[in-house]
């Protein structure tokens, strides 16, 4: 990676009809069979891939694995990484621990049966609890992505922070767990999904590009050795007009010099290895609230 300026992880949210019946709550037939494009759009997406010869990750939930176990074997056949999407595209903080440990083990067992042991985990909207990340530390997870602190460096996450209206944030410990952030503004959905009342969806491809390319451009010439994470959903980027400009999009990444594209996963393994955590978080007393009038001193786990 010495040569590396960016790397670019293409992400894709397999949701199926999970994010309709978990995040949305459904019982409108039509609005849950938006999911079952997704045995559409996928392939239109390996096959995307392929062209490049990219390796990408899918993040799954369990729900949508145990739906489509051959869809999911085939991202798998095809040298993709697989990651931890939830059980049915659930908000964590709904569930209590015990319950939340219980989705991340429903997800893990569906992951199983198609011979995936996933390193990496993404909440389901990008939600999270107050446990959440000390569970997928206990868990073993080598990374998550679905944090906003920084747009184009992974950071150590921190564990036990708490806040309130009337006392200043207290930073909690330095865990284990990297995360590779992301940001709305690099996600199809708000973009191109008609959801009544939440979402217009009626934006155009070129608009996109111009934004993701903005975001691109800035990265690959003051973040070297940053990380690119572009956030889809084969349901929504596979529709024609838009899988035309996601086709031109790669192809103006990969035209540049120093850029490499990559799996989350091993980004995340060569970042740890290049970033030990104590070192690390000497090195970001920002990040550790070494400083702040309320904190748990920075520590590491």
């Amino acid at each position: 990676m010495s040569d590396t300026r960016l790397t670019v992880c293409l992400t894709y949210d397999v949701d199926g009809m999970s994010a309709w019946l978990g995040s949305f709550r459904s019982n409108n037939p039509s609005m849950i069979s938006r999911g079952e494009y997704t045995i559409v759009a996928t392939p239109r997406i390996l096959n995307l891939l392929k062209q490049y010869e990219i390796r990408a990750t899918f993040c799954i939930p369990g729900h949508t694995v145990c739906a489509y176990p051959d869809l999911v074997k085939l991202i798998r056949d095809n040298g993709h990484e697989i990651g931890h999407h939830g059980w049915v595209h659930e908000n964590p903080a709904s569930f209590d621990r015990a319950g939340e440990r219980r989705n991340l083990e429903l997800g893990l067992e569906a992951l199983d049966r198609v011979g995936v042991k996933p390193v990496g985990y993404r909440s389901p909207a990008w939600d999270f609890g107050v446990n959440t990340i000390e569970l997928l530390n206990e868990f073993g997870f080598l990374y998550d992505s679905s944090f906003m602190g920084h747009d184009f460096y992974p950071y150590y996450l921190r564990s036990q922070d708490r806040w309130s209206f009337d006392r200043p944030y207290e930073f909690g410990i330095v865990s284990d767990l990297i995360d590779l952030p992301v940001t709305w503004g690099l996600d199809d959905y708000p973009a191109f999904e008609v959801v009544p009342g939440t979402g217009q969806g009626y934006a155009a491809p070129s608009a996109i590009e111009e934004i993701w390319w903005g975001d691109f451009e800035y990265a690959l010439n003051n973040c070297p050795g940053g990380v690119y994470v572009l956030t889809m959903h084969p349901e929504f980027i596979a529709r024609g007009h838009r899988i035309t400009m996601l086709d031109r999009l790669i192809r103006r990444f990969a035209e540049c010099d120093g850029v490499r594209f990559a799996t989350m996963a091993a980004y995340a393994s060569a970042w740890k290895a290049d970033n030990p955590k104590d070192v690390w978080a000497e090195q970001n007393p920002l990040r550790t609230g070494r400083d702040s009038i309320c904190s748990l001193g920075g520590r590491a786990d």
